[in-house]
């Protein structure tokens, strides 16, 4: 057995981690006449402080280069307890607070904005950063529905912005590691690559519609989506109903998803099938708690697994993902396996880190090459800031977080068309002969939430 030691490759990793992007190569934009200097602060402005926002935001005070200019969100009742808590990480200086996030766009101060919404707002959101001159982190997944995630990329091109997706995997060294295993040929020739997304999660109930809560303005939080009366559920259970997300397999599985796309270098599947159901059917929620996807790409297969019914599936602990120690396959929840000719790769999203196994020898398994992970959000982080200084596109570009948002919305609309199989132009990116699909690879718009054709 070999192992690939992981000090020695972290640094090498980390100057070469754009080039491992499948199929791109180090692009240099122009330098804009918004990009920071190298050695002062990045103004950033956060677009949603609830739990992940608030993480993301206290994440990008540990660094000695960012600081928050802004705190915007709907509900202004986190407005002070978060403007408190970073002024308290920047010497003092406090944040601006906003309920709408449009506010802030004319102030030239801002360098960047992170959007940390729920995910029917995450295209309009980067849109209008773009076209304010803002570079955009922004927090997966990419889109709510395949045309909107098209835009998206269209507006960061047009206004020359770096737009990083919160797919943190691609930042994590033990993930480079193990796109360079693949690259060199030392798995063999991949055919088969399973993707899982396993955990616990029971339906909801719902209350009834009520006047929502003072502190909140609830037209904005539902900005491109249908208007409707506020229920206290849609604000927790957003991710399981088709008007704002694209259910778990959006939510958590598309880590997986964007992370098995390139390790295996691929980009759009010949066609997608996708099957699955709601079978707990007490309660509100409306996406799939059960589903398999197949997506056919040349000369290889990938799945997709998802069940919300496996409590004994185990999510990397902080022991796994911070430590020496690799999951137990069979139960981890979060795994990929990829098929080789020579051998059988198991990662591990998160710093599950990777081994790779050949044929057993007397009943034991053979352990051929392995690497243990960490987790990446600094890293990421870093290469965010990084490209937004040196106008390189990050490891994460909105056009890789687009492409694998794609995988989600062909399985949705074939599982939400009764299972139909969906043949895919990689030119337009629509389903071909299929107007029934089409419609639902776009939404219509609420005024003036409007997601607009860029041209």
């Amino acid at each position: 057995m070999s192992k690939i030691d992981r000090r020695r490759f972290l640094e090498q990793s980390r100057r070469s981690a754009i080039g491992f992007a499948a199929g791109t190569t180090i692009l240099r934009n122009a330098r804009s006449a918004r990009a920071a200097p190298a050695n002062e602060r990045l103004v950033l402005a956060m677009i949603g402080v609830g739990s992940w926002g608030n993480a993301l935001a206290l994440g990008f005070l540990d660094r000695d280069d960012c600081q928050i200019g802004y705190v915007c969100d709907v509900n202004r009742q986190s407005h002070e307890p978060r403007a408190a808590a970073y002024a308290a990480r920047q010497g003092g200086k406090r944040p601006k607070c906003v309920q709408d996030f449009r506010q802030m766009l004319d102030d030239d101060s801002v360098d960047a904005a992170v959007v940390a919404t729920p995910q029917h707002w995450h295209a309009l959101a980067t849109m209008l950063c773009c076209r304010a001159g803002k570079d955009v982190y922004c927090e997966k997944p990419q889109s709510h529905n395949g045309w909107e995630g098209r835009q998206a990329v269209k507006a960061a091109r047009k206004h020359d912005r770096i737009v990083q997706i919160g797919t943190q995997n691609r930042s994590a060294p033990y993930n480079l590691a193990a796109k360079r295993y693949l690259q060199d040929g030392k798995l063999g020739r991949v055919h088969l690559c399973r993707v899982f997304e396993q955990c616990h999660e029971a339906n909801f109930t719902w209350g009834p519609d009520s006047d929502p809560p003072d502190t909140l303005d609830w037209d904005l939080w539902l900005g491109p989506a249908p208007a409707r009366p506020y229920n206290r559920a849609i604000p927790a259970q957003w991710r399981h109903l088709w008007d704002y997300s694209g259910g778990n397999m959006a939510y958590q599985g598309i880590h997986q998803i964007d992370l098995a796309r390139w390790l295996c270098g691929v980009d759009y599947p010949r066609s997608a099938y996708c099957t699955g159901g709601r079978f707990n059917t007490q309660g509100g929620a409306e996406t799939p708690d059960t589903q398999v996807a197949v997506f056919e790409f040349p000369e290889m297969l990938m799945t997709y697994e998802q069940t919300l019914y496996t409590p004994y599936m185990l999510r990397s602990d902080p022991g796994v993902r911070n430590g020496d120690i690799f999951p137990y396959w069979p139960q981890n929840a979060t795994r990929i396996e990829l098929y080789g000719d020579q051998g059988v790769m198991y990662v591990g999203r998160m710093g599950g880190g990777w081994q790779v196994f050949v044929r057993t020898q007397d009943r034991q398994p053979v352990v051929k090459d392995q690497m243990h992970g960490r987790y990446s959000a600094s890293e990421h982080r870093e290469d965010f800031v990084r490209s937004v200084k040196s106008r390189q596109r990050p490891s994460a570009d909105i056009e890789e977080g687009h492409r694998s948002m794609l995988l989600v919305h062909y399985a949705n609309i074939s599982f939400r068309l009764g299972g139909r199989k969906l043949r895919i132009d990689p030119e337009t990116e629509h389903v071909i002969d299929d107007p029934e699909a089409m419609r639902l690879f776009q939404r219509e718009y609420r005024e003036p939430w409007v997601v607009e054709e860029v041209a």
